[in-house]
């Protein structure tokens, strides 16, 4: 009984494990590559036709600026005046045509910051998680009638805990890739805002949110080097314990461990709006 309970530990171990290996492929993933390209072509051909709409919604915008703008036709004679509204006019209408281009290449700088971080931490893989060897030796100890059944329930427990975090942290990051495919593909629409003044600070505001998204792939990278420094200095287990205790010690250290985890994984939205006043 007591192999049955350290094979249900095991295999919540293994879990976890497998689902942070999944969290670090999709962070270490572009999205033009993710899933072979094939999101990334229909986010490309979404992109496409918003950008026909981005482009009508480009004159609203620019007629309506040049209206608050302006106090009268006479004021739109001046030769600075049209300069400046017709400058703006072509920006805006470059950043609708390059709107992809534009988020393609922050992506690009951002995945290849988080190359560097990976590189220089040596991590290269997510955490793997081994049982230590005097717990083990706990479990082979255990008989039916020596508590096995209530050593079993805690690492059934532990195993249930393990799954929940492990889909927290998955979909944490699944959630973060998919908002970048979004803001690809409605990008034209708040970037045609740009072509009046009156309404340039929405174009501003989605160019700095996703920035914010993107960036959020960095500090989740970050808070799995740190953590990863963290979980290494396991604390001291007294073998000195009956094997239910050593094993809920043990336990709860890693599901704390695992919290601290899920916390600054959950929090790096947040935690990129303070640092950057987004």
């Amino acid at each position: 009984m007591g192999t049955a309970a350290w094979y249900e530990l095991y295999q919540g171990l293994e879990y976890l494990g497998n689902m942070l290996d999944k969290m670090w492929a999709i962070l270490t993933t572009s999205p033009q590559s993710f899933k072979g390209g094939g999101i990334w072509s229909i986010i490309t051909t979404l992109n496409g036709v918003i950008g026909a709409i981005g482009t009508a919604l480009l004159v609203l915008f620019f007629t309506v600026g040049v209206i608050k703008t302006c106090g009268s036709f006479a004021e739109l004679k001046k030769p600075e005046t049209a300069v400046k509204v017709f400058i703006r006019f072509a920006i805006a209408k470059a950043l609708i045509d390059n709107s992809l281009t534009l988020l393609v290449d922050f992506i690009t700088i951002v995945q290849s910051v988080i190359t560097d971080i990976t590189g220089a931490s040596s991590i290269g893989t997510a955490l793997e998680f081994t049982i230590p060897s005097e717990v083990q030796e706990k479990f082979d100890s255990v008989g039916i009638l020596d508590g096995a059944i209530p050593l079993w329930s805690v690492c059934f427990i532990a195993h249930i805990a393990f799954i929940i975090i492990g889909l927290i942290l998955l979909l944490t990051v699944y959630g973060r890739f998919f908002r970048i495919y979004m803001y690809a593909a409605i990008a034209p629409i708040p970037l045609a805002t740009m072509a009046g003044q009156p309404t340039e600070n929405i174009a501003k505001s989605f160019l700095k949110s996703f920035a914010g998204v993107c960036l959020q792939g960095v500090v989740i990278v970050l808070a799995c080097v740190i953590f990863t420094a963290y979980a290494a200095s396991m604390p001291e287990i007294k073998t000195s314990l009956d094997p239910i205790k050593m094993v809920w010690v043990y336990v709860t250290e890693v599901v704390f461990n695992m919290l601290v985890l899920v916390g600054l994984v959950k929090g790096s939205d947040r935690i990129i709006h303070d640092m950057m006043g987004l």
